[in-house]
């Protein structure tokens, strides 16, 4: 039996309390009381996978072939469709052997990267406020983590050449734009920028793709592997979770700088077998037969924000627009900044029955900010944004 004054394991003392555990237990004890919780915390998507990828995935299912071990760097033929979908959409040539790699989703992909390459001490840079795997990601894989803050793009540029002037050279830069939470978009020349300071300086670029379809009102989000002589420092992860409604079948890719992907490649041999064989043959028809579908999801994403956006408008709390992602990030309204991201979020769940992200769970950079998911119905948005109005109200 362990004594109760047993010391904290080494790598969990290194992690803060789950801010957003408060709001779960919130929102599931209303739940259980029956209560209707229009849930807009986390950015888990609604939408039904396509159905021609659920067949496949069936069919595939049925054979005992695929119920083997699989391999770590996933099948041949879903890195060849990956490299095939980056070659028709940016124009960017991979080789599927050695510049593609297939991971259990984006976090899997970013996490186990970070073991690969990244060693005690090691600086790590990145925009704070930000995802929380970005920050820490870097502390469980022993490195220094760096936040900079990105009020908005060009300050973040700012400071991180600040940073180089300093003498400060991070072995690593990790970025994710579109991002979350902030919903900060850029251009292509932002991406040429951090790849001219990467090559001057020798800092490795990992750039998290999350949200590569989801660009509104005719943006469409640059790969940072469009620009010439990435792949020389640089990858990318891009995940189906967003672009295709696949988030629960936990299928990233991790594409560029070949002796990125060899370590990578190293690590996950160790470390798993692979995706589940017959998600992987789906995912294949997902890519091959299912082009039209991340317009699609983006085109409805694109409403809910409209809906979201103006309902808040009426309701007395001015936001902009984003222009990507699947969020808004939100200042708080003037009059209750004084208590905080979580206690707000708290008061909104209590009173208005409505579950957002505290930005103080995004590090301490988010203060100041919730983050609404659009994972609901543009009704069920609109009943969210009259309760929240008549909150505010009172």
């Amino acid at each position: 039996m362990m004594p109760e004054t047993a010391p904290e394991f080494y790598r969990i003392q290194k992690l803060p309390p789950y801010v957003f555990a408060v709001i779960n237990e919130m929102r599931a004890k209303a739940r259980a009381a029956q209560i209707d919780v229009i849930d807009l915390g986390m950015g888990n998507p609604d939408g039904a996978t396509p159905r021609v990828v659920v067949n496949k995935l069936v069919e595939a299912a049925r054979n005992a072939r695929n119920h083997r071990y699989s391999q770590s760097r996933g099948i041949p033929r879903l890195r060849e469709e990956i490299v095939k979908r980056y070659q028709q959409n940016y124009g960017v040539a991979l080789d599927p052997d050695k510049e593609a790699i297939v991971t259990i989703g984006a976090k899997d992909a970013l996490a186990h990267l970070l073991f690969a390459v990244v060693g005690p001490g090691d600086v790590v840079a990145s925009p704070n406020p930000a995802y929380p795997i970005h920050q820490y990601g870097v502390i469980m894989a022993e490195g220094q983590a760096c936040m900079l803050p990105m009020p908005d793009a060009p300050t973040f540029l700012g400071r991180l050449e600040d940073l180089y002037r300093g003498g400060v050279k991070p072995k690593l830069l990790l970025i994710s734009f579109p991002h979350n939470p902030t919903t900060t978009c850029v251009d292509l020349e932002f991406m040429r920028e951090i790849v001219r300071l990467a090559r001057q300086h020798g800092t490795l670029v990992v750039h998290d793709f999350a949200y590569a379809d989801l660009g509104f009102d005719g943006y469409r989000p640059p790969s940072i592997l469009q620009v010439e002589g990435a792949k020389e420092v640089a990858v990318e992860i891009f995940s189906m979770s967003k672009s295709y409604n696949m988030a629960g079948w936990r299928v990233g890719f991790c594409l560029g700088n070949a002796r990125v992907i060899a370590a990578l490649a190293r690590i996950k041999s160790y470390l798993d077998y692979g995706v589940f064989q017959p998600i992987q043959i789906a995912s294949i028809i997902a890519l091959r037969e299912c082009e039209e579908e991340p317009a699609k999801i983006c085109a409805a994403y694109q409403k809910r924000r409209d809906a979201l956006v103006d309902g808040l408008k009426r309701a007395g709390w001015p936001v902009e627009k984003p222009r990507g992602t699947m969020f808004l990030w939100a200042p708080l309204p003037e009059r209750f900044r004084a208590m905080g991201s979580l206690e707000f979020s708290k008061l909104l769940l209590e009173k208005a029955l409505v579950a957002v992200s505290p930005g103080i769970g995004f590090g301490p950079l988010g203060e100041g900010y919730v983050r609404f998911a659009l994972v609901e119905n543009e009704q069920r948005i609109r009943q969210a944004t009259r309760a929240i109005g008549q909150f505010l109200k009172e």
